[in-house]
């Protein structure tokens, strides 16, 4: 008989299903029949008609994708406006429209060091940076989670000209956001370049959404970041739509478009996409209390858990994270809220780097009242035993 040789693979889900591990895809309806406090759209943009039909129109107009690269005709009037518009928006000279925010990532770790320099990555960060870490051939030192004394005393004892250190701005498992204005002094007075991912922060922090960077005075005056930071986004959570983004000095982001691999060798974003992306920015731009009522839904799903006598994390952007006891416990607690008609969010290993399982839950500007009191109710009857 001939050898199977994807027999391995039977015995690797033996043993994920052993371990509680095993995940599948759940394909949701389009009529949205949960109360939705799984997914990362921030600001409840992901349905709003003024968006969708933003995105119905760029479609019309430019085509259903880009058709090629951005080097080749993937590049349209529509993504520049929104690469000038997200730049300014965010305190930075330029930006680079991508494909996802796991591109961008990539993108700004692999062109912005080589080998022989130094990249310093927080233990906590999502697995795009750490993919891009790996992918950047530089010398990689993994810093404890959110210690800039470390990280310091790290880029103390180099021996590379050349040094990048990178973290998320909201660590995605938590929602605790990284100690940014002492990480930019230590890079500052050593000479390294700060690199921040600004997922969970863009339109969920800073004034009116600018992001972590603003909320952790990193921006002067103007509004302007400084010229050694770079940061990346997606354009998949509070923007409501898809794709990322690299932002930083316009030398940077030039820098990028010669030499980004997952930039150059990639599809443009989809018309639609970035058409969509656009006018969720001008929305929030419009109505800059909407990152305040996100983190304000935060703060009362965590106060009312703990109330109840659950292990919430505090939040610092608008990630609640309540600890379960066991990755089985984490994945019956929210399939029981899901057949209560919430859908919450499930992490366990190895997605979580500290090996707790727990249920997450993501605020959104557009909750009522009401619909918070309904999902406190509904996670606190479904809540496993300790």
């Amino acid at each position: 008989m001939a050898h199977d040789p994807f027999a391995w693979t039977d015995e690797a889900a033996r043993a994920r299903e052993a371990s509680g591990l095993v995940r599948t895809l759940r394909p949701r309806s389009a009529q949205g029949d949960v109360l939705d406090l799984a997914s990362n759209d921030y600001l409840g943009l992901a349905r709003h008609p003024e968006i969708t039909r933003a995105a119905a129109d760029a479609a019309l107009r430019w085509g259903a994708g880009a058709t090629g690269s951005r080097l080749v005709t993937g590049s349209t009037r529509l993504h520049a406006e929104l690469e000038r518009e997200l730049a300014g928006h965010c305190g930075f000279e330029a930006a680079l429209v991508l494909s996802s925010g796991y591109a961008a990532n990539l993108a700004a770790l692999t062109a912005l060091t080589a080998r022989g320099s130094l990249l310093l990555s927080d233990a906590g960060n999502h697995a795009s940076i750490v993919d891009g870490c790996r992918l950047s051939r530089a010398e990689t030192v993994v810093v404890p989670h959110a210690d800039p004394e470390t990280v310091g005393k790290t880029l103390d004892a180099r021996g590379n000209d050349r040094a990048l250190v990178v973290t998320d701005a909201v660590f995605s498992v938590d929602g605790d956001a990284a100690p940014l204005r002492a990480l930019a002094d230590v890079c500052r007075t050593r000479g390294a370049a700060l690199l921040v991912d600004e997922a969970h922060g863009l339109g969920v922090l800073g004034p009116g959404g600018s992001g972590a960077l603003h909320a952790a005075g990193l921006a002067d005056g103007e509004g302007r970041v400084a010229d050694g930071v770079v940061a990346t986004v997606t354009l998949s959570k509070s923007l409501g739509s898809q794709g990322g983004a690299v932002l930083g000095p316009a030398r940077v982001v030039e820098h990028l478009v010669n030499t980004a691999r997952t930039f150059i060798f990639d599809t443009g974003l989809a018309p639609a996409a970035a058409g969509a992306a656009l006018a969720a920015l001008r929305h929030l731009r419009a109505r800059p209390t909407l990152a305040d009522r996100a983190r304000g839904v935060a703060r009362e799903l965590h106060s009312s858990l703990t109330a109840a006598g659950l292990e919430a994390v505090r939040p610092d952007a608008a990630v609640v994270s309540v600890r379960a006891p066991s990755p089985g416990a984490a994945l019956a607690w929210a399939a029981d809220c899901r057949r209560a008609g919430l859908a919450v969010g499930c992490f366990r290993p190895p997605s979580v780097p500290d090996g707790i399982s727990r249920i997450r839950l993501t605020a959104r500007a557009d909750l009522t009242d009401d619909a918070v009191e309904r999902a406190v109710r509904t996670i606190v009857e479904t809540a496993p035993e300790r």
